[in-house]
């Protein structure tokens, strides 16, 4: 993979994700705790093998910049190996980056100069794993100019992504981006094929399409273009996508034991966490004994830059009747730096300096960093941004009606919290 570039396309809005894309990129939204969006794509790189990576921010990207700084130079510059961070520089004219096929165009000049052999256009903003090295021996085994990632989803959802048809050797013989009536897969009226956003192009072939072509986006514009001159091929992420990994369990003498696997179960996992519910969705896929998202995976781990935080502390705390209020966290994912002291927290995810104080319940919620949970509040199915204050005996995700007077809720019924709500 050493004459492969990544460029991850990271200057997304995520209008869709606000308040929580208030002040920052949607790759930038924090994920699992400890991780933001983009250490995903970016992790997936490195345990693919791919040390060439361009990452190209946009909009409110102070955040994404300073974590990449942070925990992201471990590359040697002597063996050719790098990581930059390329905002937009208007070295082709007035504008910032119109699209994705624009914003690499605006780096073609860099890109050049590195003679890579293939171009992996990733997103920054999707929660899987994916071994890029297999995916490159797809498109060169297909012989292929460019090969599109895709996966199965309902004709139902269809509409928010860019869909193939494809032939029976899964050449691309249709693109529709976001169509009304999408085109399904054949014998499933109910499926369609999706392009997750992941290309590979041989470089030669992108660098002139867009130096030919001044459309500033692949799905919308460059791809349905290609499909009679160039040869397209889909790579059938679930089919093909395989990672290894370590399986523990517990022997039958009650020790912790490991056993090797070809294919992990979360090989074809794959979520575009665009809208709110879709984010809460995929921080809950991380719960429980058997998640469907393993972050503890041996032979596939996510790398981020950690933060200085003790360890996490839980308290018993008594009360003035005698009585005794356990800290606990069950089936959760919990950070460093967070005090759970006489609170409950199931099925949840809490970042970094989260403190929980006694009598709180904490359910199937996402917690992000320096948040205070009051005495006695119970929240539930919520969302809760980074710095909230939360008082005492605040009810949160129980009544509906109240919620959506007070709060932002999505259409599944999360409730999204902010500070400028306790203001």
């Amino acid at each position: 993979m050493k004459n492969v570039i990544a460029l991850i396309m990271a200057g997304g809005k995520g209008e869709r994700l606000m308040p929580l894309t208030k002040y920052r990129s949607k790759p930038a939204i924090p994920f699992g705790g400890i991780y933001l969006l983009a250490d995903l794509s970016l992790s997936n790189c490195i345990n693919s093998e791919v040390y060439r990576i361009l990452v190209l921010p946009q909009y409110k990207s102070q955040t994404l910049i300073q974590h990449m700084e942070a925990g992201w130079n471990i590359f040697s510059q002597a063996l050719g190996h790098f990581s930059r961070i390329v905002p937009p520089q208007m070295m082709t004219g007035d504008s910032w980056y119109q699209g994705t096929a624009d914003s690499i165009r605006q780096n073609l000049e860099m890109i050049e100069a590195e003679h890579p052999s293939h171009l992996l256009i990733l997103s920054a903003d999707h929660v899987y794993k994916m071994n890029y090295a297999s995916f490159k021996r797809y498109h060169c085994a297909s012989n292929a100019d460019v090969t599109i990632a895709v996966i199965e989803t309902p004709k139902s959802m269809a509409r928010e992504y860019g869909v193939l048809e494809v032939n029976e050797a899964f050449e691309v013989t249709g693109f529709q981006e976001k169509p009304k009536n999408p085109a399904t897969i054949p014998g499933h009226p109910d499926q369609c094929l999706a392009s997750m956003g992941i290309y590979i192009f041989s470089a030669d072939v992108l660098i002139d399409l867009l130096k030919r072509d001044d459309r500033p986006d692949f799905g919308k514009d460059i791809l349905p273009s290609i499909l009679k001159t160039h040869k397209v091929m889909a790579y059938p992420y679930r089919q093909e996508n395989k990672i290894e990994e370590v399986v523990f369990f517990t022997d039958a003498e009650g020790s912790r034991a490991e056993q090797p696997v070809e294919v992990a179960k979360d090989s074809s996992y794959w979520r575009d966490v665009g809208n709110l519910d879709a984010y809460w969705n995929a921080n809950m896929d991380l719960c429980g004994l058997d998640p469907y998202f393993n972050l503890y995976g041996v032979r596939w781990p996510m790398r981020t830059a950690q933060r200085q935080f003790p360890p996490v502390k839980t308290l018993s705390v008594t009360e003035t009747d005698g009585s005794n209020l356990h800290g606990l966290a069950r089936d959760s994912l919990v950070a460093h730096g967070c005090v759970i002291g006489g609170g409950m927290v199931r099925n949840s995810v809490l970042s970094y300096n989260v403190s929980v104080h006694r009598g709180a319940e904490v359910d199937e919620s996402v917690i992000m960093e320096n948040v205070d949970v009051g005495r006695f509040s119970k929240i539930k199915k919520a969302i809760i941004s980074d710095g909230t204050k939360i008082p005492a005996r605040t009810i949160i995700g129980h009544n509906p009606k109240e919620d959506r007077a007070r709060f932002s809720v999505t259409p599944r019924g999360i409730v999204v919290v902010t500070k400028e709500d306790f203001a």
